[in-house]
């Protein structure tokens, strides 16, 4: 039998997932002038409606715009700072590492993964960066100064899709425009979708849960307030998601057991077709050989 161990990969967003309400809220737009963090987004949403443009696009530009206005040079060290202030749901720094330990007693090997319309660069800059496989997120172009100049990466829900099928074929690069259309067969791919677990919390998210779930892999709606609880059942009666569970990641919570119970089953069903192979290919040797004798 193959003795490689199967890679599973959770993925998941950052805001209101992993980390409550949004990144930029602890600290970034205080240090804007922004003691109260809705007079940022109304003044992004006016942005966005005033001149037709994407609310991820507008987020990037006025944190940019308000840095220079408040003669804040927006520069990555700057940003990967400010998420160093970063807060998380209860359990969070110790998931990954209860996550890991479990994979490696079942024989798996789990990879985690960010897909987020945050900035790549606070994320770099948190306490749990280092567990991450890889981050797709929100990144910014550096002029000469080092300083913000232009969003090089924009990450809605059509870019955090593609970037489950980069996981998906093995992609770690995002301006990649070649691998990424080419046809690879299922089997050779590095994490089938029924080997990936998606966690999310809001509307950005629902493609990803569904394209995990309809590929046979597991989409988790993550609350952490009444509203959001609301949206994850919703979610949960409508099919688009497999589990809808608090945002508790300590090591008895729920999300913690059904988590592991689908670890279980993804080694299960590797085991079992791995099994089946073995048999079809016994099965062919016997065959062949009958037919040598003959």
């Amino acid at each position: 039998m193959d003795t490689t161990l199967p890679t599973i990969a959770l993925v998941y967003d950052f805001d209101g997932t992993l980390a409550p309400g949004n990144m930029q809220e602890f600290g970034l737009l205080q240090a804007l002038g922004y003691d109260n963090p809705n007079d940022f987004w109304n003044l992004c949403d006016q942005i966005a409606k005033t001149n037709d443009a994407g609310g991820i696009a507008v987020v990037m530009y006025a944190i940019q715009a308000e840095a220079q206005r408040v003669g804040l040079r927006c520069t990555r060290e700057m940003l990967r700072a400010f998420g160093k202030k970063v807060e998380f749901f209860t359990g969070v720094t110790k998931w990954f590492d209860h996550i890991n330990t479990y994979a490696q007693q079942i024989g798996v090997q789990v990879k985690h993964y960010i897909n987020s319309s945050g900035l790549k660069e606070m994320i770099e800059g948190c306490a749990i960066a280092h567990h991450f496989e890889n981050i797709y997120a929100c990144t910014y172009l550096y002029d000469a100064k080092g300083e913000a100049c232009w969003p090089s990466v924009v990450v809605d829900y059509t870019k955090k899709t593609q970037f489950l099928f980069k996981i998906n074929k093995g992609i770690r690069e995002v301006s990649d425009r070649v691998r990424i259309n080419e046809f690879i067969p299922t089997e050779a791919r590095p994490v089938p979708f029924e080997r990936m677990i998606y966690f999310g919390d809001g509307e950005t998210d629902v493609p990803c849960m569904r394209t995990v779930k309809s590929n046979g892999g597991h989409s988790f709606a993550v609350y952490g307030n009444d509203k959001k609880r609301a949206l994850a059942q919703q979610l949960l009666s409508e099919g688009r998601v497999n589990f809808a569970c608090a945002a508790d990641y300590t090591e008895n919570s729920e999300m913690m057991v059904i988590v592991k119970r689908v670890l279980d089953k993804i080694k299960a069903d590797y085991t079992l077709t791995q099994h089946e192979v073995e048999n079809r290919d016994t099965l062919n040797m016997y065959a062949a050989l009958g037919d040598s004798l003959e």
